[in-house]
């Protein structure tokens, strides 16, 4: 730059003039008549921020000309445009009132465009929104299923708890009529109501148990997530439910279990897997702590346990949440080892993920069976050695709940086998559980002495300050096997010398008992005697 030259404006004066750039090139003209998709096309075409906003701004202030003038015949259309840019992130609040003119029109066109710009330009702490309840308590009394429908899907999703209140009433009465659509967006509906206002949720318990007997899906699936959420809000309401909907819930599961191919509801030769999933979850909840509900369900349970197919993944989803079903509710011994089993089977999936859940929720079932998780040891030691490293980490901790006083030994053997051969991310967590499970299940010090000079040898550099602290009280306080841990502890220092724990136990010991290690002190008959070549 020549040094006469005037200095370059500052960054916001090269925004402005980009803008005012943006506002003189010959587009075309906005007006509160543009179609959406000129001013879509407008905003993609922008090639910088500053000529985005440049458009965004001058449609705004076209919009705000137009509600100021009560421009009727573009109100639907200056919303849409207000909800493509509200989406983008810019401010649109002034065009708030104007959802509910559209909201109070005749027309459903305005009446779609009006309620689709209530749930995304409002929410329930806008004060706004209590205007509205007016004209949503009409429309949910409409002829027009439709309108009923718009209602509705805007009451499900920006319901507040005054309106929970106001408007229950309608809800309610929607939930018995004939159109399915109507029932499944009202069943909806009232989960946002009863989330809001716990206290409604028993003047809906009887609906929703009368509902069960439908059979449209759709309203089925809706029903279901209904009883759920009020088990959740109220004791009486499960109460309620348990006593009138069980039979309801076991013939649906049988029905769609038993079903032929229905292309509507099925997923990869599986018959609507979703409302299998919502109807065996509701049945967790409900037979939890109850055993007479539970015991309807066992028989059904059992039923889908045995016959949905686990070599596609929205059967391994069905048996998944059967299998969390029998471990949640009051089952017999006998369908949890079916459970556990089919977890067992989980594992030996290709799957990483099915793999990882099934350890999941062997962890679980630790506490509910353990002699049926002991079964499959083997292939939970064979996921420690997996190649994914969360599903290492997960099967250690399940090993680790394994381990009592009977499989210490040859758990620990695997253990320690493994930690020679494993990846060094791997090595500090299988350290610090194979430290952990000596200390605690040591059946005589012999045995621990053994199994940490190993992991002092492996993996010295990973074990912690407290645990080798411990050997040494242990080693001092044992007068017996004193010169057998010197003696070990030479030989492991030979063989491995840049074990960093190793080496500060080793030098300590063979300062507090080098005699013993040069004369062959307190032999145990497993030892052979250290010559004097190899001292």
């Amino acid at each position: 730059r020549r040094r006469d030259s005037p200095p370059p404006p500052p960054q916001d004066s090269v925004e402005r003039i980009v803008e005012d750039a943006a506002m003189d090139l010959s587009l075309n003209p906005f007006s509160s008549g543009t179609r959406l998709r000129d001013m879509i096309r407008a905003i993609r075409a922008s090639k910088t921020a500053a000529e985005e906003r440049a458009v965004v701004r001058r449609e705004c202030a076209a919009i705000r000309a137009a509600i100021s003038d009560n421009d009727q015949d573009y109100r639907h259309r200056n919303m849409a445009k207000l909800m493509f840019i509200h989406m983008l992130g810019y401010p649109t609040h002034f065009g708030q009132m104007e959802c509910l003119k559209l909201i109070a029109a005749s027309g459903f066109p305005e009446k779609r465009i009006g309620y689709l710009g209530l749930t995304l330009l409002l929410d329930e702490r806008q004060e706004v929104l209590m205007l509205v309840t007016n004209s949503l308590k009409q429309d949910l009394n409409h002829s027009n299923q439709f309108i009923v429908g718009l209602a509705l899907c805007a009451l499900g999703n920006i319901c507040s708890a005054e309106m929970a209140r106001d408007l229950a009433p309608e809800v309610e009465r929607l939930l018995q009529t004939r159109d399915p659509n109507t029932k499944k967006k009202a069943a909806l509906c009232s989960i946002r109501i009863v989330r809001k206002v716990p206290d409604l949720a028993e003047n809906f318990m009887g609906s929703a148990a009368s509902l069960l007997k439908e059979k449209h899906h759709g309203v089925l699936i809706s029903v279901v997530q209904l009883c759920t959420e009020l088990c959740k809000a109220s004791r009486e309401a499960l109460e309620y439910l348990r006593k009138h909907s069980v039979e309801g819930l076991v013939r649906i599961l049988r029905d769609v279990s038993n079903s032929s191919y229905a292309p509507e509801y099925d997923i990869a030769g599986i018959t609507d897997p979703f409302l299998h999933i919502r109807v065996l979850r509701l049945m967790r909840t409900l037979g939890q702590g109850d055993a007479d509900c539970s015991e309807h369900v066992n028989d059904i349970l059992a039923q889908v346990a045995t016959k949905t197919e686990s070599n596609k993944n929205a059967g391994n989803a069905i048996l998944y949440e059967c299998v969390e079903t029998i471990m949640g509710i009051e089952a017999t011994s006998g369908l949890r080892v079916l459970a556990i089993n089919i977890l067992g089977r989980f594992l030996s999936n290709r799957d990483n993920n099915i793999r990882y859940v099934a350890l999941n929720m062997l962890m679980k079932a630790m506490a509910v069976d353990t002699l049926a998780v002991q079964r499959h040891r083997v292939t939970i030691l064979e996921c420690v050695k997996d190649a994914d490293v969360s599903i290492r980490k997960r099967a250690l901790e399940l090993v680790y709940l394994l381990v009592n006083d009977t499989n210490v030994k040859p758990l620990t053997k695997e253990l320690v086998d493994y930690l020679e051969v494993s990846d060094d991310d791997f090595k500090e967590d299988l350290t610090a559980k194979i430290c952990s499970i000596v200390e605690k299940f040591s059946q005589d010090k012999l045995w621990y002495l053994d199994q940490m000079f190993k992991v002092l040898t492996l993996t010295g550099n990973f074990v912690k300050d407290d645990v080798w602290h411990a050997l040494i009280v242990l080693i001092s306080n044992a007068p017996e096997l004193q010169g057998y841990s010197v003696r070990s502890l030479y030989k492991a220092l030979q063989a491995s010398g840049t074990q960093e724990s190793l080496v500060r136990v080793a030098v300590w010991c063979i300062g507090e008992y080098g005699e013993m290690l040069v004369n062959n002190i307190s032999m145990l008959d497993v030892e052979e005697p250290i010559t004097g070549n190899r001292i």
